[in-house]
């Protein structure tokens, strides 16, 4: 038997990145920057106005006051998107709109709300300062400098920032693609009412869920019937759109356990018992031309779900560009205690919630490995060290994070 440790470590040894490819800005949404992106242009591109008002050469108004307005002839008008290179002539002024470029000769803007609003001649009563409400080209961003770096994970921001500075597309690590391949003979589809014997396909589901929760992209493939030459068929027509495949069943020592049994005859998957509950059984190896990577999880759902979020979770993604344990865990107290199996990691399905002063766990529903039920109402998986069979109440455990933390008072919660 190996440690969760050493079969993490394994596997984070083993994948490498997604190569690189150049996607349009939408399409790279969640993807890793490859390189750093440099700003095409100066942002903002030209001088412009900052406020509604009026543009000025501020010595034509450095008398303007409440008592001593000044008057101004409106030139005309200039709105956001007018192309025209005009100039502001002395003892003048230009209505102007926010994102206007701004006039040559104009030194500032005059808010409206420091004038009468008028078209025509417009009367002022507040003076300005050189620069006053106006952008000036550059400031944001000069021509040339970095504007996302490497490693950055797009989202809307960036991908904002991106095409401002003239990109159209960039060069990412795309989000891998994974196919869940679930086998056995007792499976139906859901939404589907099992008969005697059958099982609805709850395992592939969810870890297409959880995977495109990771931000990877799934592919289901449900149903593989409990045969060798069948599976390996499977396999190796879904390795030509995967990045990462994942099995679920057939990896115990059943006589049955055809993914074991597939698998090993191409001699790349180890399969181990690894000091863990649930999810001792485990598979791990590279498959296919391409090396693609392969887990093999155990059929029981929450050991699926265990071992997604034990080892899959981190090796996608490094494969996506991403750091392998990104924050998603937390020190939480234990409201009430239970026992833990002596010599495994044992992942605890927890209710977690956050009061003003601490998070705290408490264990939700039962805690088989094939008992659904409480699985919904777990927000996080309490990881108990391997040395430690009795956790008891006001002991802190590390938490991995599954869903939102839901605040409470303190006086909702046992004080341990």
């Amino acid at each position: 038997m190996i440690s969760v440790e050493q079969h993490l470590e394994r596997i984070l040894a083993t994948v490498s990145r997604v190569s690189p490819s150049l996607m349009g800005l939408l399409d790279a949404q969640g993807a890793v920057l490859a390189e750093d992106v440099l700003a095409l242009v100066d942002l903002p591109g030209f001088d412009n106005s900052a406020m509604d008002g009026y543009a000025v050469r501020v010595g034509d108004v450095a008398a303007a006051g409440p008592t001593t307005p000044v008057d101004l002839d409106v030139v005309g008008d200039i709105a956001a998107g007018d192309l025209r290179h005009l100039a502001l002539p002395p003892g003048r002024t230009y209505r102007i709109m926010t994102g206007a470029p701004i006039p040559d000769g104009a030194d500032g803007i005059v808010p409206v709300e420091d004038t009468d609003g008028n078209a025509d001649v417009v009367t002022i009563t507040a003076p300005t300062e050189a620069g006053r409400h106006i952008r000036r080209r550059g400031e944001d961003v000069r021509a040339g400098e970095i504007v996302v770096r490497s490693g950055t994970r797009l989202g809307p921001r960036q991908i904002a920032v991106l095409a401002a500075a003239g990109h159209g597309e960039v060069l990412v690590v795309a989000p891998p693609r994974v196919v869940v391949i679930s086998t056995g003979d007792e499976l139906v589809e859901p939404g589907r009412v099992p008969g005697h014997g059958q099982v609805v396909d709850s395992n592939s589901v969810m870890l297409v869920a959880a995977i495109r929760e990771l931000g990877a992209v799934p592919y289901r493939v449900s149903g593989v019937k409990d045969d060798v030459d069948g599976l390996l068929d499977t396999l190796r027509h879904q390795l030509l759109r995967a990045d990462a495949i994942i099995t679920t069943g057939g990896v115990s020592m059943g006589a049955f356990d055809v993914v074991k049994e597939g698998l090993s005859r191409l001699g790349t998957v180890a399969f181990d018992q690894v000091a863990m509950q649930p999810g001792k059984p485990q598979g791990f190896g590279l498959i296919g031309k391409q090396g693609v990577p392969v887990f093999t999880l155990p059929g029981n759902p929450v050991s699926a779900l265990v071992s997604f979020e034990a080892f899959v979770a981190p090796a996608l993604r490094v494969l996506a560009g991403r750091p392998a344990r990104e924050e998603n865990t937390l020190r939480a107290v234990v409201v009430e205690g239970w026992t833990s199996p002596g010599g495994k990691v044992q992942y605890a399905r927890v209710h977690l919630a956050r009061t003003p002063s601490r998070h705290t766990i408490r264990l939700a529903g039962a805690q088989g490995s094939h008992v659904l039920g409480g699985l919904s109402d777990a927000n996080g998986l309490a990881v108990v060290p391997a040395d430690v069979t009795n956790v008891a109440p006001g002991d802190v455990l590390t938490c991995i994070q599954l869903g939102p933390v839901d605040a409470v008072r303190d006086d909702l919660q046992d004080t341990p």
